[in-house]
């Protein structure tokens, strides 16, 4: 059953209604919540950041070291956890993973402060550093191991929109702590330690993440790996009809057992290196991973309050316009869900890089030559052209961009394939969330000028290197990748 180009060559029987449809739609509703944690964690310190380092008195270093710790240990947890998810399970990684993404909350919220507002001990700031650590590596096991989780569970048909209801999520987390971080300013603003009720707040989905997940049937792909056939059909017979269960169990276990009969393809990072179409395939997942990140999103989903700040807004109106890039997010990933089964990923990453390029030309030139600082049109240009560029990022890419490393690797490396590509991705984030705050005071809005020139780079480099792999099964593509069929265009 090799993929021949140019045809599709699946032969399931077609999807059906009935109990299994709502069973597999509440699998994902529970699973996403690691995506709804991994966004608050990463939206909460938009706005808790500011009064965290009033509260504490760091310097522009110690707050750059707070909020960018989360996302290099996210780097590292997503090795990790991509690693554990491959020996123990999607599902019992999952739940540990709220359990540290409670435990990191924790140590955030009890962190001490100084004897005086505006002071910290070295106690307090090693705790806090400590628990955006632990918080990062439950967003980056969360962010490799969900998205895998649902890829895997869901049937090739609705594989976007399923494994892609994560990213939305993840928006939804984000919306949430820009919402949540306004009214609690609104409301204690003038309190010390407000931003300790901000990040107390991810303790909440942690805990329905926990007991959700304990109900949750493992993946079955991962169970045919490890051998446990009766398991896996039992876990299909409750997200299929009866003869799409039996008919995937078979396509499954087909290509499971042609992998065990080739010893090389047994992979290690090793392996994966010495075999020319895999390192291709992991060097595409981690140029793409690299290139989401350097659209900007996440400065803004960061650092916004700062930016607007930057632009003219009031201390007053901040925390509340704050909140439209969270909403177009939100909208944008909607409708990305209803494109994803519709829409080649090629198509949206090429549209998407190009409207994001033009988005930051438009708001690099509107804010160092139209507008200057002082005019009063000058935050509101700024706003709604960061509305225009966070809603094609989140339209056309961010989705995309991870339904796509969930589904390109092979069954036998999915675990390092993903751990590696993210890997890669949260350094890149890493990085910028370390030195925007320091990029936006030497350049100012130039900031859009650097980014504008790398996502014409990542234009090109989509153009050039990234195979498609709508419409295949995973059994398909993984035979595809293996082959290097996947580089030759399919006729629908």
């Amino acid at each position: 059953m090799s993929a021949t180009p140019g045809q599709n060559t699946s032969t399931l029987p077609p999807l059906t209604a009935g109990p299994h449809q709502r069973r597999l739609g509440l699998v994902a509703v529970i699973a996403t919540f690691g995506g709804l944690l991994f966004g608050y964690d990463t939206g909460v310190a938009n706005g808790a950041e500011r009064p965290l380092q009033a509260e504490m008195g760091f310097d522009t270093l110690q707050i750059g070291i707070v909020i960018s710790s989360l996302v290099f240990a996210a780097a590292f947890g997503a090795m990790l956890f991509g690693r554990i998810a491959d020996k123990i399970g999607r599902r019992p990684t999952i739940i540990l993973l709220a359990v540290l993404f409670f435990c990191g909350t924790l140590l955030v919220v009890t962190s001490p402060s100084g004897p005086e507002h505006g002071t910290h001990t070295t106690l307090g700031f090693s705790l806090l550093v400590a628990g955006r650590i632990a918080l990062g590596f439950a967003v980056g096991g969360a962010s490799a191991v969900v998205p895998v989780y649902l890829a895997e569970l869901a049937p090739f048909e609705i594989r976007g929109s399923l494994s892609g209801r994560n990213e939305l999520m993840i928006v939804v987390g984000q919306l949430a702590a820009f919402i949540v971080n306004a009214i609690i300013a609104a409301l204690w603003g003038h309190v010390d330690g407000v931003w300790r009720i901000m990040f107390a707040i991810c303790a909440l989905p942690a805990i329905v993440l926990f007991f959700g997940m304990l109900r949750m049937p493992e993946s079955p792909r991962w169970l045919v790996e490890q051998g446990r056939a009766d398991d896996a059909l039992a876990v299909l017979r409750t997200v299929r009809s009866e003869d799409r269960a039996a008919a995937e169990f078979a396509e499954v276990q087909r290509v499971t057992q042609e992998e065990r009969a080739e010893s090389e393809r047994r992979l290690g990072i090793r392996a994966v290196l010495s075999n020319k179409n895999l390192l291709v395939i992991l060097l595409v997942a981690c140029g793409l991973g690299i290139a989401q990140q350097f659209t900007g999103v996440n400065a803004i989903m960061y650092y916004g309050q700062r930016m607007l700040a930057e632009s003219g807004f009031s201390e007053d109106m901040i925390g509340w316009v704050n909140i439209a890039p969270g909403v177009i997010a939100v909208i944008g990933g909607v409708v990305a869900l209803f494109m994803m089964d519709r829409v080649d990923r090629r198509t949206n990453f090429l549209w998407g890089y190009g409207l994001t390029a033009l988005s930051h030309v438009l708001i690099a030139v509107a804010m160092m030559f139209l507008f200057p600082e002082g005019s009063p049109a000058r935050p509101w240009v700024f706003l709604v052209l960061i509305v225009i560029m966070i809603g094609s990022i989140q339209l056309f890419l961010n989705i995309a961009t991870w339904v796509y490393l969930s589904e390109v690797f092979p069954l036998h490396m999915r675990g390092i394939g993903m751990g590696v590509s993210v890997f890669v991705l949260w350094i890149a984030n890493g990085v910028l969330a370390l030195l925007v705050p320091s990029i936006v005071g030497a350049v100012g809005m130039g900031l859009f000028v650097i980014f504008a020139i790398v996502n014409v780079v990542s234009f090109l480099f989509i153009k050039r290197f990234v195979p498609e792999t709508r419409g295949r099964t995973l059994e398909e593509l993984e035979e595809d990748v293996m082959t290097g069929a996947i580089y030759v265009p399919r006729e629908r």
